[in-house]
């Protein structure tokens, strides 16, 4: 799962649109941006095996990101931190906690069983990225349909719809070179790549906002 996580985004969004659009984005992809940071120190471990079939990348310690329990925690922070900081609802502060808790859901649709239930509890899985087809499936479904809802939601607050299929657009191109682009190199240059991604990504999320503000 990589451009799927952003569906999240896209669905809290249109449920609690108080919250700025880079929150959601950014807390979608949080316990990633998180693991990048950890693969790169060396705290958590991850390999490559162009043998495999969908995603090459075999994830072989990360208890601090992707264990059931971290993700809780990773959650809860980011959703008392986006209230505090960015002075939101109660209500939206749990949206977005929701959002990054979302990370681990949709990550264990897909991952080969490496998300402990506990910290270096068992490990589970559903191996969609087995079967590539039906995984790119899925993630361009979630996103179609949270675009549309997300689309939907401006319309009714009198905004324009078009930055819904831009920042979809934006999503798809990344999800492309993602996919003709195959990771390699050692896990500090795999974790960089990864964070500049998750950053860019972020920021593109801002100018949706920035954009928005303009138009009021």
């Amino acid at each position: 799962m990589f451009v799927g996580h952003y569906a999240a985004a896209l669905a809290a969004k249109a449920v609690a649109p108080k919250a700025p659009l880079w929150t959601y984005v950014l807390a979608s992809q949080l316990i990633d941006v998180g693991w990048s940071a950890l693969i790169i120190t060396g705290v958590e471990r991850v390999r490559v095996d162009p043998s495999l079939p969908g995603s090459a990348l075999v994830l072989e310690h990360m208890p601090y990101t992707h264990s059931l329990p971290a993700a809780l925690l990773w959650a809860v922070a980011a959703g008392v931190l986006a209230t505090w900081l960015l002075k939101l609802p109660r209500w939206t502060g749990v949206v977005v906690g929701l959002t990054v808790l979302s990370h681990w859901g949709l990550d264990f649709l897909v991952h080969r069983p490496d998300l402990a239930l506990w910290f270096d509890g068992p490990k589970v899985g559903l191996g969609w990225w087995n079967y590539p087809v039906p995984e790119q499936a899925l993630e361009m479904g979630l996103l179609a349909m949270t675009g549309a809802a997300w689309a939907w939601r401006r319309g009714t607050q009198g905004r324009s719809w078009w930055p819904a299929p831009l920042f979809l657009g934006l999503l798809l191109a990344v999800q492309e070179i993602a996919l003709v682009s195959p990771p390699g190199g050692g896990a500090t240059q795999l974790g960089l790549t990864a964070l500049a991604v998750y950053l860019v990504v972020t920021g593109l999320a801002g100018l949706v906002d920035r954009g928005d503000r303009q138009q009021r």
